[in-house]
């Protein structure tokens, strides 16, 4: 007997077909002679139908095990279905019940949950249709991030976790330390004594994978990371993680408007990778949680995205039509509101902002002739704002030295990076992703810590 998954068999399978299933229970409905079970084995968004006849041995014993959230495996034939829904079901002729659910006790009943509490069950919420396809979308998003960097020859670099560098200057790190902190060494002068740690320094979960993906590119060209990072910022929102994960590719010999290009046509892969690979999953969220889902998508694929500085977006702005809760002018950030006006409302598709003050920029950004904006590019996208930050990177020694003086960072502890401008240095450039934040955007789910397992954040480490 083959072992089918049911994605499968609903796709492909054929009546008289004999095989074996092996899933969770999703409901029961018991009838005279007879009864039905819909298995979900999580390979799709549908369930598979089983016809149970009473002549089964032990039937009356099994069907009572056969619970929502129970675990079975069940052998049996394929036959065409005379209901409606569904083109085929299983005839099943020997049921194995591995793991039974207490209906009294089991939260995930056949009804409708809230989110906020499908979070205090993270154990058992990727059982709902919701997290299913969530996570299967998550799945393909991951597999297209790959496909596409590999099939452009990038190598794929493994950032180290723990840091002693603050990749944005930002400070919301988390110290990892050796130390017992019940008696914690310190300096004569009642400092912590960093020299007797793990370490021998200050040392932090990664907030980025930027600055090393620049030390392989500066050997291997075309590199891209794809991991976990790290912020420390108490933030209870819907849009923040302390954990969440960061596709940041890092190409030699490219500059501005290369990493313009490559982000682009990078956004327009995954979303058009995700559409053919998880239709139905999609569908559900145009349906069920989201009806402009597929529609953006379609946008994202089928437009070329606008392209406008930071000084031509301010002046946009300021002539909008718009009460703005956050104030516009040239030298002041965007905020989301002015990001989502953009994109929405005035193009109506997603838009790239480069040239930005260097004021509130990043230190290894490249300073631009005019001395005032850095080479750095947003993509901005409706209904979400900026999924996308890159920049070309400052490749001149000199320069990079003074910006990092200018933020009242020390050169000194960033040596090897400074050592790149010295031995061989080239223009390059490269762009951060939050994974999250896309899959945020591709499912139109309302809250980032339904599009991760298991999601931390403030006071949150349960699962």
């Amino acid at each position: 007997m083959v072992k089918r998954r049911i994605a499968e068999i609903l796709r492909s399978g054929q009546p008289d077909e004999s095989l074996l299933i092996q899933g969770w229970v999703r409901t029961k409905r018991e009838l005279k002679g007879f009864s039905f079970i819909e298995v979900n084995d999580g390979s799709s968004l549908a369930s598979l139908q089983v016809v149970m006849n009473q002549d089964l041995p032990d039937y009356e014993a099994i069907i009572k095990k056969l619970n929502t959230g129970a675990s079975v495996e069940v052998a049996g034939v394929l036959v065409p279905s005379q209901g409606k829904g569904q083109r085929i079901e299983l005839k099943a002729e020997t049921v194995k019940v591995y793991g039974e659910a207490d209906p009294e006790t089991y939260p995930l009943q056949k009804k409708r949950h809230s989110y906020e509490f499908l979070r205090t069950i993270g154990h058992l919420r990727s059982r709902t249709n919701s997290f299913g396809a969530v996570f299967r979308v998550r799945n393909a998003c991951a597999t297209a991030i790959h496909q596409f960097f590999q099939e452009r020859g990038f190598l794929w670099v493994h950032t180290p976790i723990i840091t002693a560098s603050d990749c944005e200057g930002a400070g919301e790190l988390f110290n990892v330390t050796g130390f017992n902190l019940k008696d914690i060494p310190r300096t004569e002068k009642n400092a912590v004594d960093y020299a007797q740690d793990f370490f021998g320094r200050p040392t932090y979960l990664t907030v980025s994978g930027q600055l090393e993906a620049e030390v392989m590119a500066m050997a291997f060209s075309n590199v891209y990371t794809f991991g976990p990072t790290f912020r420390a910022e108490n933030s209870n929102t819907s849009r923040h993680l302390a954990e969440f994960w960061m596709v940041e590719p890092e190409m030699a010999f490219c500059d501005l408007d290369g990493d313009m290009d490559l982000a682009e046509a990078f956004l327009k892969h995954v979303f058009k990778y995700v559409l053919e690979t998880c239709p139905e999953d999609m569908e559900f969220f145009n349906q069920r949680i989201d009806d402009t889902v597929l529609a953006t998508a379609e946008n994202i694929i089928n437009n070329e995205f606008q392209r406008l500085t930071y000084t031509e977006a301010i002046s946009l702005l300021e002539k909008a039509d718009v009460k703005f809760e956050y104030p516009v002018s040239w030298g002041l950030d965007l905020q989301s509101e002015h990001e989502r006006y953009l994109a929405e409302q005035l193009f109506k598709k997603p838009v790239i902002v480069s040239d930005y003050p260097a004021k509130i920029k990043a230190f290894y950004m490249r300073l631009s002739d005019d001395e005032k904006t850095v080479r750095a590019m947003d993509i901005l996208a409706p209904k979400i704002g900026e999924i996308i930050g890159g920049s070309q990177r400052e490749e001149r020694l000199d320069v990079l030295e003074k910006r990092i003086l200018a933020q009242g960072m020390k050169p000194e502890d960033l040596w090897w990076y400074l050592d790149l401008r010295r031995y061989g240095t080239v223009p390059h450039a490269g762009f951060g992703l939050g994974f999250e934040r896309l899959v945020q955007f591709m499912t139109g789910m309302g809250n980032i810590r339904d599009v991760i397992p298991f999601p931390r954040t403030p006071q949150s480490a349960e699962f």
